[in-house]
């Protein structure tokens, strides 16, 4: 079972999707702006990847932050933000065989598959 997390029109999203499409990799996509999102998965993914993996510091939402809950970011703090927050999680979150990758390489993806 493969799961792909984000935001339908990021456009990071788009690539990702084009190439699984491409590649006929059977998927199914968690929009977590529009479905919403469980703090236990969201944890889930902090504690194997870490806040500052799973955060994406280079996008406005994070700049927008409180430079304090900037500097207090830590797991437990994190998720509380990102369920705030969710557009703050980098993108896309794959979900493949209970493995987690985060962005998106055509290469990547291809190791990935290729299993």
């Amino acid at each position: 079972m493969t799961t792909i997390y984000g935001i339908k029109n990021c456009d990071t999203m788009k690539k990702a999707f084009r190439w699984l499409e491409e590649n006929n990799v059977e998927y199914t996509f968690h929009d977590y702006r529009k479905d919403g999102l469980e703090r236990d998965l969201l944890a889930s993914w902090i504690e194997q990847l870490g806040w500052e993996a799973v955060v994406n510091k280079r996008g406005t939402t994070w700049r927008k932050l409180e430079p304090e809950i900037q500097a207090a970011m830590n797991n437990e703090t994190a998720v509380e933000v990102l369920l705030e927050q969710p557009a703050m999680i980098k993108r896309p979150l794959l979900d493949h065989q209970q493995s987690l990758t985060l962005g998106f390489k055509p290469e990547q993806y291809q190791a990935i598959f290729q299993q």
